[in-house]
């Protein structure tokens, strides 16, 4: 797998923007000469800093400036052969930065498109053996959009400045329209683009510029073979496309737009392209006010006719979709419509998208899991958890509860109960919209109803981060797919990949580990919520994604042991056949059962302003939703009476049988496009991999094996335990266990919560173990299961405990003082949503990330401890590595501080530190040692105890500043009478007015 993504908002003590422009030296020997060169902190330059470097007069820095522009009837090959004549000379000449400038464009003159210009040059200079010679700088008018920047510095560049950008800042004052000092608002848009650079930069796990400088880390759609072979070698380019000749005719156009040949006056107002919104005029989205219009007269009305009418529009769409450039290559003779499978069986393979309970309302989100459970679909809890009352449904006539339930790296509500309630679990390790990229519910739209089902506190805002936790390689994603397995045997387990070169490679992995689902996500799926770069330069089409899935697994021999979804904008049967001839065993859809709902596509969805009460939380704005179940039933079940017409004239009875049939997909003849014409699909269509009459669709019998029955749970504790689980009566057990016994506890903990939902007395259950911890263990324990450990534990300690107790101490004949040693690995209580944890030695990196309702006592912990948190309290006795409390937005962390070093190593972005003053904090605190003592007959606690007022003064509170906020608020209504239920409401409303 490649490296996880990072968080470099919450993390940024590991990331850095600083380049080194000039001559490298000899990597191999320490001079000082290999010190000359010049230092950037950020790399987007102003005008003032391009006239410093092209005018600076220092020893041992030489600054030529090469022109990327060439006259206007010369050839684009031809002028970049020139390009580099001029780069020779001027290293000739000695120089060591090279600038290379595009300024002096005019009606003779036009630029050679920057990054073409920079990767070509940085492609010579390393074939000519030149390149650790000469640094890189971009003097443009061209860039502008972050994804711009972080393609020059991917392939090359080492600064940028875009002059033109801030020139247009410069007009943009004159003409009043930015009332802001010129100065402020250049530096505020080159800090904007350095901060999305080291965003897209840390999608790939890579935190410094430097690292992502030439790097490479692209695939070109839409690009001929002979251009990327010569100008940009080493990129992914699968599906070919334009040529030089297209792009010197685009160069062309552009510049007699600006620049007329007859020397007329030109009009230099600029088009809105509605890329992001749509726009009269601008780019065409396959969902417009027309199509949606028919959509949801069709489902509304239930007319198949105008589905019909609806579906040609939008498979008549041509732009930007690669199964637009396909077409059905049929047989001579289909069969009857009567042959096909039916619409009740195909509707069993759909599913509706992950949106999370938050980013839309109680009514939206039920409605598509009361639809979905009619249909005998599954519809996704996305990663906002679901409340208790929904679970109970379960069964029911209006059965509300979701057959998905999301794990993503926020943990939201994932508790015992939540996970034995599934019929499949998905692991989110991406989504479309925003690979790599955690999430973010802004504090206004946290309302109490939401804060409840995620353990959390009303108007404080949640962090989801990226996936680095407990999935940093495929080794812990294969330990996440154990862990979940253990959490519910009967559940088929998920995992969720973004579309991408490579992803093939990661889903082998993804099999090996033991998922029985794999979803392949499409880039274009997600909502308005997503940051632009995000919507439009991240991700690939599903098409790419999904048949180099099918194929790789194929090639390993796995593909019979998964089935494989794909979604990302599945509009109409067509698209579904497409899916299913590339590889696709099941169907998701996430906008389209929106529309059908009455989305109408206002891209609001961040703001809580959702005019139909879809994306809102605003109890008002929700009065206006208008769906109903059976508008999601109709459009699923049009999706598949269309789908089995188009199986009808394919031949094919089944969806089974039409899998990966990329032979009956041939690409369309492009009439009206002289690009798509070009265009190469042969590594979508043709799958070098299948044999004839090969079954290549999921096979029960040849699911993973866990082999959960020799687990310790299986054969000692469900065996010895099953009567007390069953009747929720006291019992007690003593086992050895090693670090081979992964998820220990956790099938005997969702054992307990099948019968006893909420789970059962403190210390009902208690299990005593000896020696050495697997990881993961006692994961999503429930209340009344206690596991006490006598030696140390692995990583994962504690992983989404879920009520129960867990106690470790080290062995009483022990040579090493407890306090000073580590007992327990990294990421212990990562997603804790309640229970109790005392750890009688130190812990390592990244303790208690998500909690949202633990008590631990812990004697040490290494960096990033109570990062995300939000609930819960954590007693630290010992020492703390750096980035304390990073992202940490609510619940207390009393920390003991007798260096005074705690304040280096906090993350003050969200928190205070306050003295332990509050009568009811010392209790508090008091009380939690004085339990971890009894629990672990700790040293250090005991201590603690006996000098109790002495070392009271080097405690430190860390309060999060909202939390802070809103739970003193609550507290102060309380006080006036108000329940806790009312308390909260008023607070969150009296917060935001």
């Amino acid at each position: 797998m490649t490296n996880p993504p990072i968080d470099a908002i919450r993390e940024e003590i590991v990331t850095s923007t600083t380049v080194y422009v000039g001559k490298k030296g000899n990597l191999l020997e320490e001079t000082a000469e290999n010190c000359q060169v010049l230092k950037i902190h950020n790399p987007i330059l102003t005008n003032t800093d391009m006239l410093k470097i092209k005018t600076m007069n220092k020893d041992g820095f030489h600054v030529a400036v090469v022109p990327i522009t060439y006259y206007k009837s010369t050839k684009l090959e031809r002028a970049i052969d020139r390009l580099f004549v001029e780069v020779d000379k001027a290293y000739k000449d000695g120089a060591n930065i090279l600038v290379l400038s595009d300024r002096g464009v005019d009606e003779n003159h036009m630029p050679i498109p920057s990054l073409l210009a920079v990767s070509a040059v940085h492609q010579y200079l390393v074939k000519t053996k030149k390149q650790t010679s000469l640094g890189l700088i971009l003097e443009s008018g061209e860039p502008r959009e972050v994804h711009h920047f972080a393609a020059l510095l991917g392939y090359g560049a080492c600064a940028v400045n875009p002059y033109l950008a801030q020139d247009t800042i410069q007009e943009l004052i004159d003409e009043h329209l930015l009332d802001k000092d010129y100065y402020a608002a250049v530096n505020d848009y080159n800090a904007a683009v350095i901060h999305g650079i080291v965003k897209i930069a840390s999608k790939m796990g890579i935190s410094t510029i430097q690292s992502y400088q030439g790097a490479k880390i692209f695939e070109a759609i839409g690009i001929s073979e002979e251009v990327v072979n010569k100008y940009f070698p080493g990129t992914v380019s699968r599906v070919g496309g334009i040529t030089m000749e297209d792009i010197e005719a685009q160069v062309e156009e552009l510049h007699s737009k600006a620049f007329d040949p007859l020397g007329l006056t030109t009009d230099l107002t600029l088009d809105s392209l509605g890329k992001h919104k749509r726009r009269s005029g601008g780019e065409e989205h396959r969902y417009n006010p027309q199509t949606i219009h028919m959509l949801q007269q069709a489902v509304w009305n239930g007319d198949y006719d105008l589905f019909k009418q609806y579906s040609a529009l939008i498979d008549g769409e041509q732009s930007g979709y690669l199964r637009s450039l396909m077409e059905f290559d049929y047989p001579a003779e289909g069969i009857a419509l009567e042959e096909v499978e039916s619409v009740e069986e195909i509707v069993k393979r759909f599913k509706t998208g992950a949106m999370s309970y938050g980013s839309i309302s109680e009514e939206a989100h039920e409605t598509l899991a009361i639809a979905m459970n009619h249909l005998h679909g599954k519809s996704n809890t996305g990663e906002g958890g679901e409340s208790d009352e929904r679970l109970d449904s379960a069964g029911s006539a209006t059965d509300r509860c979701s057959a998905i339930k999301q794990v993503a790296s926020g943990r939201f509500g994932v508790t015992s109960r939540y996970l034995v309630s599934a019929e499949e679990i998905q692991i989110k390790m991406a989504q479309g919209a925003k690979p790599g990229e955690g999430g973010h519910l802004p504090a206004k739209k946290v309302y109490p109803w939401i804060a409840k089902t995620r353990h959390s506190t009303p108007g404080v805002s949640l962090i989801s981060p990226p996936p680095h936790h407990d999935i940093y390689s495929i080794e812990d994603l294969a330990q996440l797919i154990y862990d979940l397995k253990n959490a519910n045997k009967y559940a088929n387990i998920s995992v969720k990949l973004v579309s991408e070169a490579g992803v093939g490679t990661v889903a082998a992995g993804v099999a090996k580990a033991g998922a029985q689902v794999i979803l392949i996500s499409g880039y274009d799926g997600g909502t308005g919520a997503a940051p632009e770069s995000s919507i439009h330069n991240a991700g690939l089409p599903w098409e790419l994604g999904l048949a180099e899935t099918h194929q790789t697994l194929i090639q390993n021999g796995l593909r019979n042991r998964v089935r494989i979804e794909t979604d990302g904008k599945l509009m109409s049967g067509r698209d579904v056949a497409v899916a299913a001839l590339l590889g696709a065993e099941e169907f998701g859809f996430a906008t389209a059962p929106l529309v059908a709902m009455g989305c109408v596509m206002m891209r609001v969805c961040n703001l809580d302003t959702c005019p139909v009460g879809i994306a809102t939380q605003n109890p008002e704005l929700r009065k206006r939703f208008m769906g109903k179940p059976e508008y999601v039933e109709n459009f699923m079940l049009f999706i598949a009476r269309e789908l089995r017409e188009y199986m009808a004239k394919l031949g094919v009875r089944t969806i089974d049988e039409m899998v990966g049939r990329s032979d009956l997909l041939k690409v369309k003849e492009a009439k009206n496009s002289r690009m798509a014409a070009k265009m190469d699909l042969r590594a979508i269509l043709s799958n070098p991999y299948a044999e004839a009459g090969e079954k290549v669709t999921f096979m029960p019998e040849k699911v993973y094996d866990f082999k959960l029955e020799e687990t310790l749970d299986e054969k000692v504790l469900l065996k010895e335990l099953k009567h007390a689980v069953k009747k929720g009566s006291k019992a007690e057990i003593d086992v050895k266990v090693g670090n081979t016994d992964r998820t220990f506890g956790t099938l005997l903990g969702a054992e307990i919560t099948r019968n006893h939902k909420e789970g059962l007395k403190e210390d009902t259950i208690t299990v005593n173990c000896t020696g050495a911890g697997g990881q993961s263990f006692g994961a999503f324990i429930p209340k009344g299961l206690t596991l006490r450990l006598c030696g140390d534990t692995n990583d994962y300690f504690g992983k989404g405990l879920s009520g129960g107790k867990l106690v470790v101490y080290p062995p009483k004949n022990r040579s090493y003082q407890a306090e000073e040693n580590i007992i327990a690995g990294n990421v212990a209580l990562y997603g804790a949503t309640s229970g109790k944890v005392f750890i009688n030695g130190v812990a390592g990196e990244r303790f208690a990330v998500r909690n949202s309702g633990a008590y631990a006592v812990v004697e040490g912990v290494g960096e990033h401890g109570c990062e995300y948190m939000t609930g819960g309290r954590v007693v630290v006795i010992g020492k703390t590595g750096k980035n304390f409390a990073a992202g940490m937005s609510g619940g207390i962390a009393y920390v003991l501080d007798e260096d005074n070093h705690l304040y280096q190593n906090l993350n003050k972005d969200m928190i205070s530190i306050e003295k332990m003053e509050s009568k009811y904090d010392i209790q508090e605190l008091k009380e939690l040692i004085e339990e971890h003592v009894k629990e672990t007959g700790s040293e250090r606690g005991s201590r603690i105890l006996k000098a109790f007022n002495e070392y009271l003064p080097k405690f430190k509170k860390i309060i999060p500043n909202d939390y802070k906020r809103m739970t003193a608020l609550s507290a102060k209504l309380e006080e006036k009478g108000l329940s806790a239920e009312q308390a909260q409401m008023e607070a969150f409303y009296d917060s935001f007015k």
